[in-house]
């Protein structure tokens, strides 16, 4: 089929008026204008309508959709985790696979066809409708021990390789074991896939490592969990150590500078809470890493500032996940973007959809298949109005509301 539109944005290029992209089977065939590319197939015309390609998020928890709501805005992360784990107890498997079903539901109807989701669950993968293309990511924690790291690791990849894209998610530093970490690792080698964490994401995660005090050092160590690794250190030199990364460990002080092997690339979650010492960190990995971040999220905690110009500057790929609607109100990544641009004016705004598209799709290996409309490309796309604004980007970023025209491996799939 031929699918015209006032506008087609193809995040390769500059948009293209009176555009047209031909399909066939479940890749685009061709794409221009629509006098150059034909009409010999069925035609479908957006007609006052902008055609970009299906939004990727980089980093969400559907296990907590039905956790809308349900936690007013707490007073530290602390308090946070107290109440989502007093939240989850009350939840059954049914609950969850309902929640994620949902979640699904949710975020196709607001234009994501690529999700990267971490489930504490990966035993119910099996159970769940999947609406979009996913990635799977089992989020691991051995919090009060780590003598069965790899019986944990092991258990989790033998249900997630019933899915078709997989990862590992050792859930942080404070919650998961450098043997935890280092098991994923190997897997993620063993196996070619991929890694996602959450790092730096609060004050009180600096204020454990660093000072070895505040409330998650006090919350965790009443749970049990050894505070050795505690004092003189940040989170971003505690997942260094942990992965043997760090120029601290003198094993390794001949080989410095540090270089995350492009076979497992990381997506990290956050990265909020720095020091000047990270940044130095950060300045000298060879392989850069993708982070996700949160901007309604992020807002939600009062977190510090997102330092987004120095880690652009360094070369970082930033992707933007919704998180979870225990800290969200719903999976719009519209919404997102637009939360993103009012904290970053100065970002041209076709910089901030590249990272719902391209940049997402780098973070997850796909960028010769997702993120773009182009040439061989899957045919995830989705139609939207072209009002608000007469700049296109502007346009995008203003759209509100359910995405009229969803298409999903060239297979139309929403209509509203």
């Amino acid at each position: 089929m031929i699918i015209r539109a006032r506008t087609v944005v193809t995040m390769n290029g500059a948009p293209i008026t009176d555009g047209a992209v031909r399909v066939r089977g479940n890749r685009i065939a061709d794409v221009g204008q629509f006098s150059q590319i034909g009409a010999d197939d069925e035609i479908i015309d957006l007609e006052n309508s902008v055609l970009l390609p299906g939004l990727i998020n980089a980093h969400c928890h559907l296990d907590y959709t039905c956790l809308r709501g349900k936690i007013p805005r707490p007073t530290s992360f602390t308090n946070w985790i107290r109440a989502i784990n007093a939240e989850k107890a009350k939840l059954t498997a049914d609950d969850y696979v309902a929640s994620i079903n949902a979640g699904f539901v949710e975020a196709h109807r607001f234009g994501t066809t690529t999700i990267a989701n971490l489930t504490a669950f990966p035993e119910l993968i099996g159970r769940i409708d999947e609406a979009v293309r996913t990635w799977w990511f089992a989020e691991l924690i051995d919090v009060r021990g780590s003598k069965r790291a790899n019986d944990i690791v092991d258990t989790a990849v033998e249900w997630l390789k019933r899915a078709n894209n997989w990862g590992l998610a050792p859930h942080a530093p404070f919650t998961a074991s450098t043997n935890l970490f280092r098991r994923c690792q190997e897997i993620a080698l063993r196996e070619n896939t991929l890694l996602t964490t959450h790092l730096a994401e609060s004050r009180e995660e600096m204020e454990m490592f660093r000072d070895r005090s505040g409330p998650l050092f006090d919350f965790l160590q009443r749970l049990g969990r050894s505070m050795d690794d505690c004092g003189g250190t940040t989170p971003l030199e505690m997942f260094f150590r942990g992965l043997q990364l760090s120029r601290r460990d003198p094993s390794i002080q001949a080989r410095w500078a540090i270089s995350l092997p492009k076979t497992t690339p990381w997506i990290i979650a956050h990265l909020n809470e720095l020091m000047e010492s990270d940044f130095n960190l950060l300045s000298e990995i060879r392989e850069k890493f993708s982070i996700a971040h949160c901007p309604r999220s992020h807002a939600y905690f009062r977190h510090c500032d997102f330092q987004l110009p120095r880690l652009q500057q360094l070369g970082f790929n930033i992707c933007l996940g919704t998180d979870s609607l225990a800290s969200n109100d719903d999976l719009s990544l519209f919404a997102e973007m637009r939360e993103f641009y009012k904290k970053f004016p100065a970002l041209k705004p076709e910089k901030t959809l590249e990272m719902v598209t391209v940049n997402s799709a780098r973070a997850l290996g796909q960028e010769h298949e997702l993120g773009r409309i182009s040439r061989n490309f899957l045919a995830d796309m989705i139609g939207i109005p072209f009002r608000g604004s007469s700049a296109v980007y502007q346009t995008i970023l203003n759209f509100v509301g359910k995405v009229p025209w969803i298409m999903l491996q060239g297979k139309i799939t929403g209509t509203h």
